[in-house]
């Protein structure tokens, strides 16, 4: 795992003398993955500033349906509070639209992909399974190789741990089928996207779904072999899960303690 200063300078301070030679660790990727802590206005800039300087032909977005991306076009992505209502934004749970709108007008050419999993879906998921859902492509993506024990047993404490050991036992094994299901959707839109307008491609998502290991690159990896994947992972105070191929650190953003949520008001 590499530290990449780069990101880092350009996001504080613009490009940087050593921008030509970062580019060129990026020289025929056909996919670049961005991770984020979502809340995290840092790591945005440094996604907006990265997404400038790469230039890419698409840009994926974990944020956005499919549906949502279409309607998106070159004109009114250009103006940040029609944008956010036409994509009924502050009704999706993600953190404030002035985030990512940066993020997408950083390169005006680039083509909007949707990869998102609305909360109805997932719910459906949920109760359907995730090869019900996913549909005929499953076997292509991975999806129905089951996880080894290791990993199935380390994804679950981290379920267990993320939902701060308050959700009932037997519901854990469900989120951790949904989080698959969400980095398949990630591959599928990926390749959709490369199918359409070619590479490189730019994904914008959660350092979770952005890590090698486990993360959509896995899934898109098995459907396209042949494709060269790159994930940068953005760390608050030098920390991140998963396996990249560079990592950039910002400050922590000051957040109340999530499990709060989970205590009794009594």
């Amino acid at each position: 795992m590499r530290y990449l200063i780069f990101f880092l300078a350009i996001a504080v301070s613009g490009p940087v003398r050593a921008q030509g030679l970062a580019l060129a660790e990026f020289a025929g990727a056909d996919v670049i993955i961005l991770g984020e802590v979502h809340d995290n206005p840092r790591h945005h800039a440094a996604q907006a500033k990265a997404v400038a300087a790469l230039r890419p032909a698409a840009l994926v977005f974990e944020m956005l349906t499919s549906a949502q991306a279409g309607l998106i076009t070159p004109e009114n992505r250009q103006e940040e509070k029609g944008l956010r209502k036409l994509l009924g934004w502050d009704n999706t749970g993600w953190p404030d639209f002035s985030y990512y709108y940066p993020i997408f007008t950083a390169s005006k050419a680039a083509r909007i992909f949707g990869a998102g999993l609305t909360r109805p879906a997932a719910r459906n998921a949920f109760k359907t399974g995730i090869l019900a859902d996913f549909g005929a492509e499953s076997g292509l993506y991975g999806l129905e190789r089951a996880l080894d024990a290791a990993e199935q047993a380390e994804r679950l404490a981290f379920q267990r741990a993320a939902h701060c050991n308050a959700l009932p036992e037997n519901l854990l094994a469900g989120m951790v089928e949904l989080q698959r299901l969400r980095d398949a959707y990630l591959a599928r839109a990926v390749i959709e996207a490369l199918d359409a307008v070619g590479g490189p491609v730019v994904v914008i998502t959660g350092n979770g779904h952005a890590r090698k290991d486990r993360g959509l690159a896995v899934y898109l990896r098995a459907a396209r072999p042949d494709l060269a994947v790159i994930a940068v992972g953005m760390a608050e105070g030098g920390r991140v899960d998963g396996v990249f191929d560079w990592v950039v650190s910002f400050e922590a953003e000051p957040r109340p303690d999530p499990c709060l949520a989970f205590q009794n008001s009594d």
